[in-house]
């Protein structure tokens, strides 16, 4: 497995290989999110903290995920389509992947590393959030249930470090 955040790739939900190296310098929110949940409602409150600190060198990645109840059922076409018609989703969203699993993409492999959860390194659900320092060495993990404005502190934190 890679060191480091920025040795990793993955796919834009338009299938171009995208290396995490351009996102030095960048506080980055990464999530897992699913278009058919209860907490699909929070992709406004995530759209709200990117129009509010993208200046600032802040920055979202969604990774979309079907792992749980099948709550992400439809290709990255589809779910880029919701996303922008249903909460004006402008921050990138990445091609769909699995976040638990002999399939784990890496990036989630890395972030649940450096981070694990109350059960361990396993993603309980949807929305769970990680957001990594601007140096990629420090990651804070978030579960699911926790509403994106509520991040504010920690994103203003991690703009000033």
């Amino acid at each position: 497995m890679d060191s480091h955040l920025y040795d990793l790739t993955a796919l834009t939900n338009k299938g171009t290989p995208v290396s995490l190296s351009q996102y030095k310098g960048k506080v980055l929110l990464i999530v897992n999110t699913a278009s058919k949940c209860g907490f699909t409602p929070q992709y406004k409150g995530l759209q709200r903290l990117y129009e509010k600190y993208r200046h600032r060198g802040f920055e979202i990645l969604a990774f979309p995920c079907d792992q749980f109840a099948h709550q992400e059922p439809g290709n990255d076409e589809e779910i880029a389509q919701f996303c922008q018609t249903t909460f004006g989703v402008t921050f990138p969203l990445m091609s769909k992947i699995e976040v638990n699993g002999p399939n784990t993409h890496p990036v989630f492999a890395w972030l649940k590393k450096e981070a694990p959860g109350l059960i361990g390194e396993s993603i309980k659900w949807n929305f769970t959030k990680f957001l990594v320092s601007r140096d990629g060495t420090k990651v804070t993990r978030y579960a699911p249930t926790v509403e994106p404005a509520s991040l504010e502190s920690d994103i203003e934190k991690a703009l000033s470090a």
